[in-house]
Parts: C-alpha cells; structure tokens; sequence
C-alpha cells in the first residue's frame, strides 16, 4: 500500500519521532525547579519542596517565569506587583533562615574551635588594618608608599579572613555563608531586573488590536487559555505556601509558649541562663512575626494572582468575541460564493448555448467563484503578507510570462479595431488561413474558412479561431476595400485558324463591356489613396495575355470583381465567351487581321508603356 520509498520516510520518521520522546523523557527534570510549569496541578497539602538553594526561592521564580506571560499593561502591572510581593517574602525567608542557622550553630570543638580562634585573631587585625589606614588617609605630609602599603596589606588581610571563614563554614557545618552568597546572588538579580524595567505595552483592548486575523486570534485564545491554568497553578502555590507557612508559625508558636512556661517554672536558674533562655524566646517571637509577615505576603500574592488571572479572562473574552466575528466573515465569505456561484449558473441556463460551451462557461465560474472565495478566506485567515510588495512583484513577473499570449492579444485587440485593422464580413488571410471574419472578441478572431482565391471560393463550413496577438507579433492580409475587389482569372482554349485572332479581339472586347463598370469603380476607390503610395496610377482595366498550346492559343484574361460577385461575374463572363466560340465564321478581311493582330500584341505585351485606355480603344 505505501510502496519502498514511503514505507522507508515512514520508518525513518518513526525513529525521529521515538527519539524527541526519548529524549524528552530524559530531560523530564529541566523544569523541577518550576513544578507548575508541566501542566500538572499541584496537590493540596503539599508545598514545592524540589529546590537547589538552601533558602526556598520559588515564590520568585514563579512570579519571574509568569511575568514575561504579560501581554497587556494591566497584566505587566500585576507581574511587577507580584515580582515584588515574591521578592519581599524570599527576603523575609532569608532572614528567617539566617536567625534558624545562628539557633543550631553547635559548640565550636577541635579544628573548628581553632578556626573559630583563627578568624576571631584575623577580624582583630582587619580592625588594626583598617584604622591605620584611616590614619594615613587623614594625616597629613604621609608618605604615598606608606598608604600603598597599608592598603595591599589590608587587602591581604580580608583575603585571608573570607578564606578562614569559608573554611570555618565548611568544618562546622554553619549554612549562613552560603545563605548570604544566594542572598547576594538574588540582590543582584533584582537590580538587573529592576533595571531593565520598563516597556511600551498598551491597555488590554488596544492591544488585541495586534490579533487582526483569525490565526493570530486562535492563537492568543489558546495561549491566553494556557496562561491563565499556569496562573491559576500559581495561585493554588501560593495558597499551599501560606498553609505550610500557618502550619510552621503555629509549631513554632507551640514551641515558644512551652519555652515560656518552662522559664517560668526555672526562676531560680542563675542569671546567664536566664539571659539565654530569653534571647531564645525573643528569637522565637522574631521568628512568628517573620511568619506572619510571610503568611500575609503570601495571601497578597494570592489576591494579585487573582486579580490578574481574572485580567486574562477579560482579554480571553476579548479575543473569544474577536475570533466569533472573524469566523463570522468566513461564513459570509462562503455564504456569497455559494449565492454567486448559483446565480451565476442560473444566468448561463437561460441563453441558448450548447451543451459543451455551457459546461466550459459553468465550469469556468465555478472555478472563479471559488478562488476568490479562497483568496478572500485566506485573507481573514491569515491577513495580508508581510512582504506584499515583494509578493505581487513577483507574481506579476510570472503572470506576465505565463500570459504573454493573452496580454498580446488583448493590445491586439485595439489594433485591429483601429482604421487599418479588420472588421466583421472582411476576407482575410491569417497564418495561411482564408476566410471571411465572423466575429471579432477582446482575445480572439474567428473566420469562416474558404478555399483559396484562386480556386471556387466556397466556404467550406470549418471556423478557424485565432488568437489577436497575430496583429502584433505576425501579420495579416485584409483583402476587403470600400467595394472588397479582387483581381480574378479565367483562361479560354482556342483552336489553331484564320479567324483566332479575330475571336481573341472579341473575347476581349465582351470582357471590357462586361467588367467596365466595376473596373471605373475601383480605379475611383483606389486613387482615392494618398499619392505617395503609389496606388493614384494603378488601373483596373482588365487584361489579356495569349499563351501557346498544343492545339492552339490559350487565352488567360484577368479582369476586376467585387469578392461577393465573384462567382457570377465570371459565370456571366463565361456566357459571353461561349457566344463568341460559338458564332458563325467571323469574316475579316487582311488588312482587319494585320490590325487586330497588333492591337491583340499590344494588349498582351507588358513592356509596352502606352495607357491600357488607349489600346483598349483600339478593338473599338
């Protein structure tokens, strides 16, 4: 059913396919951080405990993954609120964690108790650095060497505290360095943040504006729809975080009225542990109110969640209506080329056409109807191209090629309706083709054929269409004047006798009474034709030439006629020649023969410059 190559590009897009989702299972854990991310709702109960800093840090990486989400200003206004509500809650559990790692900070014992002295010695001596510095700074006439090197021992002397620090953290277990380095680390990212603040969004209806399609409206339905589940995920978090927050305030709360009641009980305990147990309790009271700051923050976080999670419904509703309305006009779109196409049809049944031209006509339509219908869809679509200018150049560069044909028939067209083109009932000559034209369109030129001029000149009942272009590119003869002459010939066998001569004078005689009057005419029309041309001297008197044959004298006579009266004027000469031949002996005596033998000499010779009138006369 598929054959090799198809089966083989199916096999191969298999393979593609099971290694994305091989590879997408793999790298599952990209987003673990951001759990709200994969689509999945969270579950009540439970709070996002997935995380790589020692200070939870996802109330801000949730505000800062939605906040680029924001398409409107009412929406990036809610980010930024919500950016600084996370912000002011991580904060807040950074200082709740540093208070926690101070309480569980054990007896410093063996290499910690040393490197506990060790930092102790060199912050002693930072001291000393620093207020000697001081002094060089302020006294006066020191010199610069001195200050120099006080300063680099100064600065020797931090290096090597930060490293004992570093070292004591690392033996005593103490997290508070590394709380103050993500605390740092954060700091610096809100400063970039908040330095890059700023934008050029518009208001919520007048950026829908930018959906000015149905594509781009679908697309900002789905989009907006994902949005607001992530949205609302954030929300359901933060209602999770403020639980979990209640829940630690109230075991923490527990905590510190136990610890109030056993100091209560112990007021005979000696001084320095009574100062203990009320540092403790004051931490613990610290703590609770950082709690409570965290939990309403956490509330607030919630209620602006909200607030902009209903802001994108708005826009949802926006862009719902903006998309009802452009399939609206699809609708329409197809409502027309569907009442167009039958009207159209309903049009070409009423004329009397035939069976094969009304297919062809309705096919035509139909096909036209539903392009327009499409490019007009495609339109509401997808909108104008981007590159339209780039677009239509092209496709009128290809068009113009592909109907080179066509364009030049159309220029054709005015061509030939002009004084030196044809008209309906000329005989002309196309491309070989004679005939007499028929009709006449914008593209092509139709002619009822005939045989050639020579011959009959019956129609032969076959019509021949020809593109226009013919009047541009090629050529055309119009055999059709004011009077549509034409020069015709007949040809007449005599038989070899005394009285040849004689008859030949008569023939010629019978021919210019019979064709006088058309040949006056069409001298009359021809000079009516500018002198330059030539054609003010032609004449058409009709002429006789005399050519020898077998058993006798072949005659050929050559005369003007109208191209309609072609046939019965040459009938009628027929009948008239046929008189001649069939007369009794014509008697002529020798000095009639010596004449008519030159007057026949003088008609037939073509080097002869005398007037063709006046040796016409001569057989008078």
């Amino acid at each position: 059913m598929l054959g090799p190559a198809r089966f083989l590009s199916l096999l191969v897009l298999l393979g593609l396919l099971v290694m994305c989702l091989v590879f997408s299972w793999t790298t599952r854990d990209a987003l673990a951080h951001l759990p709200f991310l994969k689509g999945g709702k969270a579950q009540p109960g439970t709070a996002v405990t997935a995380q790589t800093t020692v200070v939870d840090l996802h109330p801000w990486q949730i505000a800062q993954a939605l906040a680029p989400l924001a398409v409107s200003k009412e929406e990036e206004e809610y980010a930024h609120e919500a950016e600084r509500l996370a912000d002011h809650d991580v904060n807040q559990a950074f200082a709740a964690a540093l208070r926690q790692a101070g309480e569980q900070r054990a007896v410093p014992t063996g290499e910690a108790l040393e490197l506990t002295q060790k930092v102790a010695q060199l912050q002693a001596t930072l001291k000393d650095d620093q207020a000697q510095v001081q002094s060089l700074t302020q006294a006066p006439g020191v010199a610069q060497d001195d200050l120099k090197i006080a300063q680099a021992q100064l600065a020797l002397d931090q290096d090597e505290l930060n490293d004992a620090e570093h070292d004591l953290a690392r033996s005593s277990g103490d997290v508070r360095t590394k709380i103050q380095q993500e605390l740092a680390a954060h700091e610096a990212a809100m400063s970039k943040m908040n330095a890059q603040a700023g934008s050029d969004s518009q208001m919520a209806v007048i950026s829908t504006r930018q959906y000015g399609t149905l594509a781009h409206r679908v697309d900002a339905w789905f989009s907006q729809r994902s949005r607001h589940q992530l949205i609302q995920q954030a929300i359901e978090q933060a209602h999770l975080d403020a639980a979990s927050l209640t829940a630690q305030h109230n075991a923490l709360e527990a905590k510190a009225e136990a610890s109030s009641d056993a100091a209560a009980g112990n007021a005979a305990k000696p001084s320095a542990a009574r100062l203990a147990s009320l540092q403790q309790r004051r931490d613990q009271r610290q703590l609770l109110s950082i709690y409570d700051d965290r939990i309403q923050t956490q509330q607030q976080l919630a209620g602006v969640y909200s607030k902009w999670s209903n802001q994108v419904m708005l826009q949802h509703r926006i862009v719902a209506h903006m998309a009802v309305r452009s399939l609206a006009a699809v609708a329409f779109i197809l409502i027309c080329a569907l009442l167009l196409e039958s009207a159209g049809t309903a049009l070409l049944e009423r004329r009397a056409l035939d069976r094969r031209r009304m297919q062809t006509l309705r096919t035509i339509l139909r096909l036209s109807v539903q392009l327009v219908g499409a490019i007009c869809v495609l339109l509401v679509t997808f909108g104008v191209p981007a590159q339209i200018s780039t677009i239509l150049g092209l496709a009128t560069a290809g068009l113009t090629v592909a109907l080179q044909s066509f364009i030049v028939a159309f220029f054709g067209w005015f061509i030939l309706m002009g004084k030196s083109g044809v008209r309906v009932g000329d005989w002309v000559e196309i491309n070989g083709v004679a005939g007499e034209v028929i009709e006449i369109n914008l593209f092509r030129t139709t002619i009822l054929e005939n045989r050639a001029w020579a011959d009959k000149g019956h129609p032969t009942g076959r019509r021949a269409t020809f593109i226009n272009n013919y009047a541009v590119t090629g050529q055309y003869f119009n055999f059709s004047t004011v009077g549509q002459w034409m020069w015709d010939e007949i040809s007449v066998s005599l038989p070899q006798s005394a009285e040849t001569y004689a008859k030949v004078a008569l023939i010629h005689k019978a021919v210019l009474e019979e064709t006088e009057p058309d040949a006056r005419l069409a001298e009359q029309e021809w000079k009516r034709v500018p002198r330059h041309s030539g054609m003010s001297h032609a004449s058409a008197s009709s002429s006789l030439d005399l050519r020898p044959a077998g058993t006798g004298v072949d005659v050929v006579i050559r005369y003007v006629t109208r191209a309609s009266e072609r046939l019965k004027v040459r009938n009628r000469l027929y009948v008239r020649v046929i008189d001649v031949l069939h007369n009794p002996h014509v008697v002529i005596t020798p000095a009639q023969t010596s004449k008519l033998t030159a007057a026949v000499l003088a008609a037939s010779d073509p080097s002869d410059h005398e007037p063709r009138d006046k040796r016409h006369s001569m057989y008078t």
